[in-house]
């Protein structure tokens, strides 16, 4: 369904469509086996100019927006690419979408046409093994040393490091305890940096360590630890201690991105379900033919398309400027949600045969269900759209 969609986001589902037709099933099921990220795929998006779309023209872009990378990266998983999602929030996300609103101009010329060409790749550092949607109390600390600041500190399941050749990096320049003193509340002393990853590893300042995990192994979640990590002041981003509107700009973007590439995997999930029960013929007829079969698949399917809806609107509403948290937290949870729901609907679809790897649903299956707890929790959602869309009281 097209929802009205701008002609530069139909031509972007076209594009990213042809590129991913090329990948199938098996292609995506080899690289989660092999723990092997999919360059061909990301050399091909890179060539097309699929992963540069927000970046302006002027450093190589497609001057388009937050809309035209959900549209992306929702075909991309849609065309079976579950695990596509990363592709998308990791480097464009993160990375461009970043850059293109809040850095500077000397950033931007060293950094936005390398990302545009598909050649730089980068990671997000928020969550620690104390603070994951708290990030309030992070303690990854940044402190002034000349004209450098040096980071100490760990964070965990950071994703896309080894791969990596620039980090957003989330600091307190201000600790928690002394922040709503100095600035007047909690959120005062934020600084975000953009570190180099490549330069920092050869300096032994920064190092990672893969966490082992079920599903998703087209690229390591690490643990990361910053020893002194050094980083130039013209290397942050937005103000010293007024980052945290910076970190909001990265957030809410990966939410939808995360909702597109929920809505696409229900898609893929449901694509192998329905084609199963059109051909798989039990007592003299298609499976599919049974009200059991057919009326949780399509209903799941409706629940699919109201979520992309949401998706895409949050998305519009991020380019024009506007408020857009409250939209991007319904995307969030609803196209988690579609997204396990379809792949554990195909699983029953499919009977015995779900749990082989002759089929993709086992792969899909393990790939939905981390959505319910990334980029943020179901709960925390929940508390969100509870207090800030109800008005009901905090409950933390």
């Amino acid at each position: 369904m097209d929802f009205n969609l701008p002609e530069s986001a139909l031509a972007v589902r076209d594009g990213v469509a042809a590129v991913a037709a090329k990948y199938d099933n098996a292609y995506w099921s080899r690289c989660e086996e092999e723990h092997r990220f999919p360059d061909e795929v990301f050399k091909d998006l890179g060539d097309g100019g699929w992963l540069g779309l927000c970046i302006p023209e002027e450093y190589g872009g497609g001057g388009q927006g937050l809309l035209e990378l959900a549209v992306a990266n929702d075909t991309l998983c849609a065309s079976g690419g579950t695990q596509g999602t990363f592709i998308y929030v990791t480097t464009p996300g993160f990375g461009a979408m970043t850059l293109v609103r809040h850095g500077t101009e000397e950033q931007k010329q060293r950094i936005l046409p390398g990302l545009a060409a598909g050649e730089i790749q980068f990671s997000f550092a928020l969550t620690e093994p104390d603070a994951g949607s708290n990030a309030i109390e992070i303690t990854t600390a940044a402190r002034r040393d000349g004209d450098d600041f040096l980071i100490k500190g760990q964070k965990v399941w950071i994703s896309n490091v080894e791969r990596a050749d620039w980090m957003v990096a989330v600091t307190r320049t201000v600790p928690a305890a002394e922040a709503k003193e100095a600035g007047g509340n909690r959120t005062h002393g934020f600084t975000l940096f953009l570190v180099d990853v490549k330069e920092a590893l050869a300096a032994g300042t920064l190092s990672y360590t893969p966490i082992p995990k079920m599903g998703s192994n087209i690229l390591n979640s690490s643990q990361v630890f910053f020893d002194d990590v050094r980083v130039p002041a013209e290397n942050v981003l937005g103000e010293v201690d007024r980052g945290f509107g910076v970190l909001w700009d990265v957030l809410n973007p990966e939410r939808i991105l995360a909702a597109a590439g929920g809505v696409g995997s229900a898609d893929a999930a449901l694509d192998v379900a329905a084609q199963y029960a059109r051909e798989r013929v039990v007592f003299g007829r298609p499976i599919g033919a049974n009200q059991a079969i057919q009326f949780p698949l399509a209903q799941i399917k409706a629940k699919t398309e109201l979520a992309r809806l949401m998706t895409y609107k949050a998305a519009w509403l991020f380019d024009q400027g506007l408020m857009c948290g409250n939209e991007a937290n319904v995307a969030k949870l609803t196209g988690a949600q579609v997204a396990w729901e379809a792949a554990d609907q195909a699983f029953q679809t499919l009977g015995g045969m779900a749990y082989s790897k002759e089929y993709p649903i086992e792969r899909m299956f393990r790939d939905a269900r981390i959505g319910k707890n990334i980029p943020v929790s179901e709960q925390l959602v929940l508390a969100h759209i509870g207090t800030s869309m109800l008005g009901l009281p905090k409950s933390y």
